[in-house]
């Protein structure tokens, strides 16, 4: 590969799943808040490693279960 294309950025973590949780404000695709999205090509490389590093805990919010057929019928997750 050409080395003058060649970009040390931390690349967005944008896996096309975009669909903004209700409750949380951001993707469950990428987990960035819709403030993050749009400013991402502006955003610094500091800031963005920032951000990588906490999409891990903003995953862990929307894992939780509302339910489905188990709280209809009364039963336990």
């Amino acid at each position: 590969m050409d080395e003058v294309w060649k970009r040390e950025e931390v690349e967005s973590p944008c896996v096309k799943l975009c669909i903004v949780h209700p409750e949380a404000r951001i993707c469950i695709g990428c987990f960035r808040s819709i403030d993050e999205i749009a400013s991402w090509g502006r955003l610094t490389a500091a800031d963005r490693t920032a951000i990588m590093a906490d999409l891990p805990n903003r995953a862990a919010t929307l894992t939780k279960r509302r339910g489905g057929r188990m709280a209809r019928l009364g039963g336990k997750d």
